[in-house]
């Protein structure tokens, strides 16, 4: 029997940990893209690579919002999210402030304070609640879903798909 003392770790600490791990992995992706590619647009119903990208931005800074439950009356007014940067490096380097900021906000709030719950959508007009925690893991969820889009973009755009869950055709493990 191991004489080691194993620490139990705290639900938040599990979702910043893989907070962390799967923003490294999303920097991955991102750093990978040709930034002569950032116009690409494989349908004329999806959007271009750099607002594709932006999403990330967007998602960390709308949900510190959320995570002070600023949608629990009403979806507050504003013209809508401001446009991706012109400047591939400029997208990254504000993805990577907003990632410390969403990050900061979570590592300073009490454990305790994970469940409160806060408002957002659950269906289409359909408002409801979330905790805190479960609102992070949901965002977490969806920021994975839009890197996977992201990575197929990668691939149309010749570039090289680096490994994210396993091996992949230009990293393979072997």
């Amino acid at each position: 029997m191991s004489t080691a003392q194993h620490t139990a770790v705290s639900p938040k600490q599990q979702f910043l940990d893989a907070y962390e791990r799967e923003h490294k992995t999303t920097m991955r992706v991102l750093r990978a893209y040709p930034k002569d590619k950032l116009d690409l647009q494989p349908h004329p119903t999806l959007r271009s690579a750099r607002d594709l990208a932006w999403i990330f931005v967007i998602e960390r800074y709308m949900s510190i919002r959320i995570f002070n439950d600023q949608f629990r009356d009403a979806q507050p007014a504003g013209g809508g999210p401001p446009p991706a940067p012109e400047s591939w490096d400029e997208l990254l380097n504000t993805l990577e402030k907003a990632h410390n900021d969403y990050g900061d906000l979570i590592r300073s709030t009490p454990d305790a304070e994970m469940n409160r719950k806060v408002a957002f959508f659950t269906g289409p007009k359909t408002m409801g609640d979330y905790t805190r925690l479960e609102w992070c893991w949901f965002v977490l969820c969806d920021q994975i879903h839009h890197r996977g889009q992201f990575s197929v973009y990668l691939r149309i755009a010749g570039g090289k798909v680096p490994s994210i869950y396993g091996p992949s055709a230009d990293e393979p493990w072997n």
